[in-house]
């Protein structure tokens, strides 16, 4: 049975981790944790949960996440098969909330840094020239220990500060209201709806999973997800459906159905209320890009 990456712990004795991740597919647990995170994608394609934002991810996509904000790079359906050939891989930096011991905070040499890790706390997709030159040096770092290694880490941290070339994920009025002992629920809820968001899911079905009635999980998920759950799987469907319009081979009413949509009519709705425009607007734009 294939087996996901799963995330270290820092040492007691280190300042942060670095890892490089190899596996058929990335961990699949929706999560969050007392450490910073820097992470890239070498190697992958899927979904991309940050706080209450949803977006895809492929090759190049890097996050730098707060602490306690909750995550998830949950890969395709086509990496779970079990006969797939594919392959995930990436680089993952760990850093602890109270970094150098606050001296990041503290020092005014660091004040670039410090306000860019307060940002962190929505998420941080870094992109561009930026994105390229600090996925070298994460590289290079993997092979660095001692003093060299930290040097190295500041550096990042200070490129990503100075640069123009990131954004903040997560809406400004998200927060995180997840009890540590909700994350298996949760994950319950993501897993389940990205198995089954092409299909028919009836709310009680889902339900079902936490163990509460309809009316009080309606309530669970939008004080949690700071949207309701129709919603939430609109966004999943709506999200498929774009990639799926990337393959000219498919017609419109193909991806309506294979995105969970069951009339014409409400997926170019939902889709145009969502992404700004039509499905086959949206197709010519992206065709005409490449």
């Amino acid at each position: 049975m294939k087996k996901p990456v799963q995330k270290s712990r820092i040492p007691e004795d280190k300042s942060f981790l670095i890892r490089e991740l190899k596996a058929p597919f990335f961990d699949v647990n929706w999560h969050f944790h007392s450490e910073f995170q820097l992470f890239v994608v070498l190697k992958g394609k899927g979904t991309r949960f940050i706080g209450n934002h949803m977006s895809s991810f492929k090759e190049g996509d890097m996050v730098l996440t707060g602490p306690n904000l909750p995550h998830l790079w949950r890969n395709d359906q086509e990496y779970f098969q079990i006969d797939s050939k594919l392959e995930t891989h990436g680089i993952v930096i760990y850093f602890p909330d109270h970094f150098l011991q606050n001296a990041v905070f503290e020092l005014n040499e660091f004040s670039s840094i410090a306000n860019m890790l307060y940002k962190s706390s929505r998420g941080l997709e870094v992109q561009g020239k930026t994105n390229r030159e600090i996925t070298q040096m994460m590289k290079e770092l993997l092979k660095m220990e001692g003093v060299q290694s930290l040097i190295q880490l500041l550096t990042i941290l200070e490129k990503i500060a100075q640069s123009e070339e990131y954004q903040i994920i997560a809406d400004a009025a998200y927060t995180n209201t997840f009890k540590e002992s909700e994350k298996d629920r949760m994950g319950l809820v993501y897993e389940f709806v990205m198995h089954r968001f092409n299909e028919k899911i009836a709310l009680k079905e889902v339900a079902d999973i936490c163990n509460l009635s309809e009316s009080a999980f309606s309530r669970y998920f939008k004080s949690r997800a700071n949207q309701s759950f129709s919603d939430f799987l609109s966004s999943i469907r709506i999200n498929h459906a774009c990639k799926l319009l990337q393959n000219e081979q498919l017609n419109i009413s193909q991806i309506c159905y294979e995105s969970g949509f069951f009339t014409l009519s409400n997926f170019n709705k939902q889709f145009r209320e969502k992404i700004g425009k039509t499905p086959l607007e949206y197709r010519k734009e992206f065709v005409t890009s490449f």
